[in-house]
């Protein structure tokens, strides 16, 4: 009787330490899972930012291009032209 009892003993040790790795796990992964979250939380506001930068910078260009193309050239505001304005070392 009493090797009976060890042996009862031992597989309710065994089954107690088996839930605890298993509630182990699962609160690991728990962890894992709110941490990406965030992760992922934060890099939608980085590309929320940068998409409105984005935006913002296309309007800009957008403006500078209307103005370059408004511009009299007999102003004194000649054109650029990439061959004609080489530096002298080429």
């Amino acid at each position: 009787m009493n090797q009976s009892n060890t042996q009862d003993n031992a597989k309710k040790d065994d089954a107690a330490m088996q839930v605890d790795l298993q509630t182990q796990q699962v609160i690991d992964l728990q962890m894992s899972m709110a941490h990406l979250e965030m992760t992922v939380e934060r890099l939608d506001a980085v590309i929320a930012r940068q998409d409105k930068d984005l935006q913002t910078l296309q309007r800009q260009l957008q403006l500078i291009y209307k103005q370059v193309d408004s511009q009299d050239t007999e102003t004194g505001i000649a054109p650029f032209d990439v061959m004609a304005d080489r530096p002298p070392h080429y």
